[in-house]
């Protein structure tokens, strides 16, 4: 069993290719839950976890409002719902926009430090604007872990700076290195 029951991970502008890269690398028993956060449009015809399970050795699914939390999955929010995860289960909402997004990164970050707190990692990736920064805030006051992608790597630098300006993080890291990292985490 993994120290870190979830990772959450919050991506914006270029984040399919450091989320798709991410995922590649975990393993079929990582320990821990998987949940993505990524911008997107509201397409009710994208599926961004099809695309995504091509290329991920657990399976990868958006989740309907209560699904159950599980090892060795990947949760992707859907389209123009902040996704929120509560102890033992996930819930989606339809409240307003955070720094214009829905879904928004710093909804997953924070209810993600509520439920989980020192058994949280929290993974901030390119984005264009600053949301996530204080949603990693909350995963590490809680006790969590805070990674960052490497902002010169980052093909928008905005929120993993936003993120160092406002958090003293566990480590910034290029994509490989951070997909390291999480399976040495998890899998301990």
């Amino acid at each position: 069993m993994s120290a870190y029951e979830v990772v959450a991970i919050g991506a914006s502008l270029g984040g399919f290719h450091a989320v798709q890269t991410i995922l590649r690398g975990l393993p079929a028993r990582l320990g821990s839950s998987v949940v993505v956060t990524q911008h997107r449009r509201p397409d009710p015809d994208s599926r961004l976890s099809d695309l995504l399970s091509r290329h991920c050795l657990l399976p990868v699914s958006e989740p309907e409002d209560k699904t159950i939390l599980l090892h060795d999955h990947v949760y992707i929010a859907p389209g123009d719902y902040h996704m929120l995860v509560e102890p033992g289960f996930l819930a989606l909402s339809v409240d307003p926009p955070v720094c214009y997004a829905r879904p928004s990164i710093d909804v997953l970050f924070e209810s993600v430090a509520d439920a989980y707190g020192p058994a949280a990692i929290g993974v901030m990736l390119t984005s264009s604007n600053e949301d996530g920064a204080n949603g990693a805030r909350a995963i590490k006051r809680s006790g969590g872990k805070v990674y960052v992608q490497d902002p010169a790597e980052a093909e928008s630098p905005v929120g993993p700076l936003a993120t160092l300006a406002r958090t003293p993080v566990d480590g910034v890291l290029g994509i490989e290195a951070l997909t390291e990292a999480l399976i040495r985490l998890c899998k301990r």
